[in-house]
């Protein structure tokens, strides 16, 4: 029983990010190095790196019926990322945003979509984007306007959806129509103060709360549905950006942080940490296999830069 934040790996990462649980291992990725790791959070040990992408990436989804594939999103767009098969762009959606701009944070719905959101590297207001990638159809514009994308997180029902606008310290609540994944009834989920932290990397555990990574904050919160703060956890690391439960029964809480900017760097700057807590959390959906052929656009280029054994 892990009563306290421990550290996970003697990894430090630059930019920690997309903690998801996935058929028994933790995935997680280095963002801006591009490089997608695991371990089976069973024990301390070093990342295993399993594949690396020559462009910032930034969260990834099993696809579904094909196990050791990834729908991630890599540079401007979003790709598949495959052992044998390399990897293949499927839509370059920010490539010609006036602002240099890349992809940041993106997760499956229960329903086999994928949202993927966007930034400006020089967080321009306004630059970003949430995308749905419906089942069978085009990349949409779900929510514009918006700075730094991060989320979103998904209730289980997948009706329920949360979203963190992080330069802006806030995060909305939607109503999402599981058959068309139309987003209505937006509402401020959460409003918080510089001194707090701003809200970055979340997940919905079993009992439909939301625990939320607080870049800056050195915490973690769980809120109820209604928005009431449940629980703290304080970190030793300033940055925490994304938290997964995971472990044989969802109830280790990973906790991914970035070392990225920080002078001095403390001991646990860009550690992975996990902590032991009461409630389940989900394991992650599977996004629905892409088609098509590769997109064409302007956006980076991706190569994998190396294989997974």
């Amino acid at each position: 029983m892990l009563s306290e934040p421990t550290p996970w790996s003697s990894d430090r990462l630059e930019l920690g990010e997309g903690a998801r649980w996935v058929a028994g291992r933790l995935v997680l990725v280095d963002l801006l190095a591009g490089r997608l790791l695991d371990t089976t959070g069973d024990a301390p040990a070093p990342l295993r790196e399993v594949c690396k992408v020559d462009a910032p990436l930034g969260a990834v989804a099993p696809i579904a019926g094909r196990p050791g594939s990834w729908l991630a999103v890599v540079g401007t767009g979003v790709a598949v990322l495959e052992g044998a098969g390399g990897s293949r762009l499927v839509a370059d959606l920010e490539g010609k945003n006036p602002a240099r701009a890349r992809m940041n944070d993106a997760v499956a719905d229960p329903h086999g979509r994928f949202w993927a959101g966007s930034m400006a590297y020089d967080a321009t207001p306004g630059a970003g984007t949430l995308y749905r990638l419906p089942v069978d159809d085009p990349p949409e514009a779900a929510v514009t306007g918006l700075t730094i994308t991060n989320g979103p997180a998904f209730d289980a029902t997948g009706t329920v959806m949360y979203l963190a606008d992080t330069p802006l310290g806030q995060v909305d609540r939607f109503t999402v129509d599981p058959a068309t994944g139309a987003l209505s009834a937006r509402k401020p989920f959460l409003r918080l103060s510089p001194g707090e932290g701003a809200p970055d990397g979340m997940t919905v555990d079993s009992a439909g709360h939301l625990w939320v990574a607080l870049w800056g904050g050195h915490a973690v919160r769980r809120y109820r549905p209604d928005g009431r703060l449940d629980r703290e956890i304080r970190l030793a690391a300033a940055q925490p950006t994304s938290v997964c439960l995971g472990g044989p029964d969802l109830r280790r809480l990973f906790v991914t942080t970035a070392a990225l900017g920080l002078a001095p760097r403390g001991p646990v700057d860009g550690a992975l940490l996990a902590v032991d807590v009461e409630v389940a959390g989900l394991p992650a959906a599977s996004a629905a296999p892409p088609s098509g052929p590769p997109a064409r656009g302007s956006g980076s280029v991706i190569r994998l830069a190396k294989q997974p054994p």
